[in-house]
């Protein structure tokens, strides 16, 4: 399908899917199980993905952010079947999923000292059932990926978080959360340099397969580097010129040239990208095909993700519906 121009016609309102940013039907409906307090097909719907890391990954991490509130009930589901390592996985990234939630905001760190350390004991108790689903399954990747942010969030030594990347990328080099994570801790923000974070960025989307949306960490990183020198009042282009032509040949190097798990999170990260820049033909390109369904990926930088979506979609004529 080519680019979807649709200048004559109205986007039809917010009809857009907050943070579902996949093409899964099955994932859908087990996420509006667990959102509703039904959580005993999530394991079975894990345990179909054990020979596919990308979907897994991808599920897990859906999974555990409808079930955040209630890792109790995911534990006692462990609790009767203590050798699965699917249940083990989804109990580990709750718990990492609910301590974010936990985090206190940067200013208000030297008042909230109780909640950061809620936060800590919080992301602490999600390295266990990690540990423990990565040595029932060994050669699986997604408990490391998840144990990424952990060492993240506990803000670990450097070689601890070397250490779990490797782990990750020994199992599955291209596995796209995982990618992801590196390229978060390897940002300014998070005490790595623009440098070394736009180096793996650019390394990681030279070696990747055409069906690989890899390339999206070029634009990614550009959105990390940018937002971390800038205001949320701050005016003016969020890209150079340079680093506009990157972003246009990496998109180039991919145009989903195969099904991918991670795709339309994929296609937001570039729509995002030539939204900003106001390149309105390939932002529509990217996302329309988004089917409507925006990401935190990488809407996030300019606020509200869901809002922000929806803001471009609209003004760009792209229909959400």
């Amino acid at each position: 399908m080519g680019v979807i121009e649709v200048d004559r016609v109205r986007a039809r309102g917010p009809r857009a899917v907050a943070d579902r940013a996949w093409a899964d039907p099955v994932l859908d409906d087990t996420v509006a199980a667990v959102r509703h307090g039904s959580l005993e097909t999530a394991g079975t719907v894990l345990g179909a993905t054990r020979l596919d890391p990308e979907r897994r990954a991808l599920r897990v991490e859906a999974l555990a952010k409808a079930a955040v509130g209630a890792s109790s009930a995911v534990e006692a589901l462990v609790a009767r079947d203590n050798g699965n390592p699917d249940l083990w996985l989804w109990l580990g990234r709750t718990r990492v999923e609910e301590a974010w939630r936990l985090k206190p905001d940067v200013r208000a760190r030297a008042v909230q000292a109780h909640r950061l350390q809620a936060f800590r004991q919080a992301m602490d108790a999600a390295r266990q059932p990690l540990l423990t689903a990565a040595s029932l399954m060994p050669g699986d990747p997604v408990p490391w990926e998840a144990m990424m942010w952990v060492a993240l969030g506990l803000d670990r030594p450097r070689s601890d978080k070397d250490s779990v990347w490797f782990e990750a990328a020994r199992r599955y080099r291209s596995l796209f959360p995982a990618n992801v994570a590196r390229l978060v801790t390897l940002s300014p923000e998070w005490g790595g340099t623009a440098q070394e974070m736009l180096g793996f960025a650019r390394a990681a989307a030279a070696r990747a397969a055409d069906t690989d949306p890899l390339a999206a960490l070029v634009p990614l990183a550009h959105f990390e580097h940018v937002a971390a020198g800038r205001t949320p009042m701050s005016r003016g282009p969020w890209f150079s010129e340079e680093a506009l032509r990157e972003i246009v040949a990496a998109a180039g190097r991919w145009w989903q040239r195969g099904a991918h798990p991670r795709a339309i999170e994929a296609h937001n990260v570039f729509g995002a990208a030539f939204y900003l820049a106001d390149l309105r033909r390939p932002a529509r390109g990217h996302l329309a095909r988004t089917r409507g369904r925006g990401s935190r990926l990488a809407w996030s930088h300019l606020g509200d993700p869901a809002q922000q979506y929806v803001r471009a979609c609209a003004r760009l004529n792209v229909p959400t519906g």
